[in-house]
């Protein structure tokens, strides 16, 4: 089955071809380090660090771009509030991104530009697009005439005569309400950088134009992003960059939002979710699954119930290779996925229909463990491990069991485990003296205390009892 995937300017699923053969360019709308993250922010990365997981095991060689907007309107207001530096505050919240990237198992991007390194760049194309006549400059400021671009608007499908442009202070100077911002003039005491037109700074649209040509070329595969990013962002991404001269993006994919109760999570309602405080609270592969698990296109309505249960689900495949290992010892993943695993995710990534193939796999190797059939659980064990290999869910996997690697489930595993075996022994040795009693005793503590124990031919084992 060949790879397809939603376009949103062709507002329809089509089949996916590169443009250069054997390769895969995608260029993704990174973090506004204003604030720290939450889950909202880093469902962006993970999900496309899936996409980009499969198109590499589909034998693709991938240019990850993922961009820092590390200079913007929010920035210089929260650097007036706390009476720091603005680099200082993009510079830590930089920080805690890649940190939360990293502990929830994302791959790192193959480049991660951030805009104030590429003013030279956003200069060159400012000055092109005046010559070519869409843009002008006006007071200090540069904007794109939106009027001369026909096919503005194209990308979120709006009325050209009905547009409410966002606008930020100070933009004066315009021919048109409806033209955007590409280079701010400078405001006293706000950071600056010159340019033929007077000191300033990026507009936000300007900085991945610039940065998507510099990496990519004239020309890429897949420009991707949030939802919230059509309009106005990559609108009028697209006007700068076509009208620049450049093909620019041949596919649009878009992640739908994390909400709680209805809303967009954000910084601004009062309603995000740390991914700092979250992965205190669960594991971070738990928190990995739980958000890579809906269809990237779909809402996630976020509550403590839903992510209980995606743990109790994880916790299944989880506890199905830790009894595999006890009996079959270490399995490789296998080289090849399941079919049904790949005709799912070349169907426009569709994760939950790839995962149920993975849960099946997984009932099917507990069957084979119960019949003891020992070959089968092997091909069960290595069919799930690839999978998850795929999605980055791998729990024998060195990025999660590794020390240090942000996902503290193996350490802590490890010092429970031996703390549950002295208990285990002293159990082992009462009923070796026939004090079943206090062995019940010992069990029991064990139970009130969330552990499931079972006998099992090769000694007791335990795991952790679902809530």
């Amino acid at each position: 089955m060949t790879l397809r995937l939603y376009d949103t300017s062709a507002r329809q699923i089509r089949e996916f071809s590169p443009l250069v053969p054997g390769c895969v360019s995608i260029y993704l709308c990174g973090a506004t380090v204003q604030a720290a993250p939450h889950i909202g922010h880093i469902r962006s990365g993970l999900n496309f660090d899936v996409m980009r997981r499969w198109f590499a095991h589909r034998g693709y060689e991938v240019t990850f771009v993922r961009n820092v907007t590390d200079i913007d309107d929010k920035i210089i207001a929260k650097s007036a509030e706390q009476n720091r530096p603005w680099w200082s505050i993009g510079y830590e919240n930089e920080r805690a991104f890649n940190a939360a990237y990293d502990a929830l198992g994302c791959l790192p991007p193959t480049y991660e530009p951030r805009a104030t390194g590429h003013v030279p760049e956003m200069i060159a194309m400012m000055s092109a697009l005046i010559d070519r006549g869409h843009a002008y400059a006006a007071d200090g400021n540069v904007y794109f005439d939106v009027r001369s671009f026909p096919d503005y608007l194209a990308l979120s499908n709006q009325d050209l005569d009905h547009l409410l442009q966002p606008e930020g202070e100070g933009e004066t100077g315009k021919r048109d309400p409806r033209d955007f911002a590409m280079w701010k003039a400078a405001k006293p005491g706000e950071p600056a950088w010159e340019t033929p037109w007077g000191p300033g700074r990026p507009g936000w649209h300007l900085e991945c134009s610039a940065m998507a040509h510099k990496y990519l070329g004239a020309a890429f595969d897949i420009h991707g992003g949030g939802v919230d990013l059509v309009f106005p962002h990559h609108e009028n991404e697209i006007a700068q960059s076509k009208a620049f001269g450049d093909t620019f993006a041949r596919y649009w994919a878009h992640n739908a939002w994390v909400t709680m109760s209805g809303e967009k999570m954000s910084k601004s309602l009062g309603n995000s979710v740390l991914v700092a405080e979250m992965v205190r609270r669960w594991r971070p592969i738990v928190l990995r699954y739980y958000l890579a698990s809906p269809h990237y296109r779909s809402t996630i309505e976020y509550s403590a119930e839903s992510l209980g249960e995606a743990e109790s689900a994880f916790s299944r495949i989880e506890g199905f290779l830790q009894r595999a290992g006890e009996t079959v010892g270490e399995v490789a993943p296998a080289a090849e996925v399941p079919e049904a695993f790949a005709q799912a995710m070349d169907d426009d990534f569709a994760v939950p229909q790839a995962l149920a193939v993975v849960h099946n796999t997984v009932r099917q190797g507990n069957a084979a463990l119960t019949e003891d059939q020992k070959d089968a659980v092997v091909r069960a064990v290595a069919e799930v491990r690839a999978m998850l290999g795929v999605l980055g869910l791998d729990p024998l996997d060195e990025t999660w069991t590794r020390g240090g690697s942000g996902d503290r489930g193996a350490e802590l595993h490890s010092v429970i485990d031996s703390l549950v075996r002295l208990v285990l022994d002293q159990r082992q040795a009462a009923r070796a003296r026939k004090d079943y009693a206090t062995a019940d005793a010992l069990r029991d503590e064990l139970k009130q205390a969330g552990l499931a124990i079972e006998d099992t031919p090769h000694g007791p084992r335990w795991e952790l009892t679902a809530e």
